[in-house]
């Protein structure tokens, strides 16, 4: 008998750890996506703005202030310019001036003296900033657990993150006693590559924005195991189905766990699982100055933090949390929450600046846009074949004919 219950004992034994495992309970079912105007509207101003920023920069770093056009052509693919560099700054004239400094020399590409004086604005904001910038690539660093990421998927989010074109020489050695750049071998093909590594961990910045809002109304909560709701959005006409719903109220109700704690101890397939992908994912997107980035810098994010394909499947779970774009020829995830239409709640102080070289880009000079009349009306006149003074003469006389035969009647 006592061998039964050994027996009976030990083939429960793995019963009840399952049961103690969380279970995923999410409803297999399509997840409507539903576009959102103003979220896109709010991609759309930026059009053009990250490679014009960039061309504007390596404008500056020469030493004469100018580039000839042939050298930025060179440079078309490291600044991401969407078009050859002649269109581009033709496109821009507000921005970029086009000039032969003598016969036979070749072309030179300049700054006007308007946005000249934005750059110069530009410097004491970017200078206040440095130090919120460098906390935000911390913060980063440590949502992994080496406190290490490559050097390529920084530079895939340094736009997004308020990082200057340069930022390893121009940042990073100003930060000795914050940052590292090291060598890193990849486990499955022993290559080596660069990274950044986060010279030690820090306390104060492991707050989440979430649970720094939650510590503010509440002082006595310290955020671990504490209920946050996420906030939800969902632009009109989107209704997500009943049982959707109800999985999204129940997933709501289940623990925080801080991003910056190690939560990979839980099943990847569990609900709370997911919630812990999404905490990830919503402080990734936090740090972000613009609170948005293209989906395939998350991609690689998460593959690096381990988490797989769950950062994709989290996207498309949750809608209400996150939007993601499909304009301008790529996908772009943006924070619901950040935005009131397609405007920031709050603004960062450098996407204020660059909202000002949106400005600008939209504003055309005046002689611009009497060049631009003109070669309108030039347009319109050349779909008409001009008459030979030939033929002109021809028709006059023919009409001068036609009135004196009238007169002799």
């Amino acid at each position: 008998m006592a061998v039964l219950v050994a027996a009976a004992a030990a083939a429960l034994r793995p019963l009840r750890a399952n049961l103690r495992q969380p279970c995923r309970t999410f409803i297999n079912a399509r997840v409507k996506w539903v576009r959102d105007p103003y979220l896109d509207q709010a991609i759309l101003k930026e059009k053009h703005l990250k490679p014009l920023i960039y061309l504007k920069n390596q404008i500056l770093s020469s030493p004469y202030k100018r580039l000839p056009l042939s050298s930025v052509a060179l440079l078309k693919t490291h600044l991401g310019l969407p078009m050859t560099a002649l269109e581009f700054s033709q496109k821009y004239p507000s921005i970029f001036r086009v000039f032969q400094p003598g016969p036979g020399l070749p072309l030179q590409l300049a700054l006007t003296p308007l946005v000249l004086t934005l750059h110069k604005e530009e410097l004491p904001v970017r200078s206040s900033c440095r130090k919120d910038i460098v906390d935000r690539l911390a913060k980063v660093l440590m949502l992994t657990r080496s406190m290490k990421l490559p050097l390529n998927i920084i530079d895939e989010l340094k736009w997004d993150l308020g990082l200057p074109h340069d930022y390893v020489t121009s940042l990073l050695c100003d930060y000795p006693d914050y940052f590292d750049v090291c060598n890193m071998k990849d486990q499955s093909t022993g290559k080596e590559f660069l990274c950044l590594e986060l010279v030690s961990w820090k306390d104060e910045l492991a707050v989440s924005e979430l649970v720094r809002r939650e510590r503010e109304s509440d002082d006595s909560r310290e955020g671990r195991g504490v209920h946050i709701r996420y906030s939800m959005k969902f632009p009109k006409g989107f209704a997500l189905q009943k049982r959707i719903s109800d999985w999204v109220e129940k997933w709501q109700g289940l623990p925080y766990i801080s991003p910056y704690e190690d939560a990979f101890h839980l099943a990847p397939s569990s609900d709370q699982a997911e919630k812990y992908t999404v905490a990830v994912l919503h402080e990734l997107l936090w740090l972000l100055v613009s609170k948005k980035t293209e989906k395939r810098n998350l991609i690689s994010m998460g593959e690096f933090l381990g988490f797989g394909t769950r950062f994709g499947k989290a996207l498309v779970h949750h809608p209400g949390i996150f939007y993601t774009s499909n304009k301008l020829r790529t996908q772009t995830v943006v924070l619901r929450e950040a935005y009131r239409k397609d405007f920031l709640v709050e603004k960062h102080p450098l996407e204020g600046m660059r909202h000002r070289y949106i400005h600008l880009m939209n504003k055309w000079p005046k002689q611009a846009r009497m060049d631009s009349s003109n070669s309108h009306v030039r347009k319109n006149r050349s779909r008409f074949p001009v008459r030979r003074r030939s033929q002109e003469r021809e028709s006059g006389h023919r009409s001068h004919r036609r009135g004196k035969a009238y007169t002799e009647q």
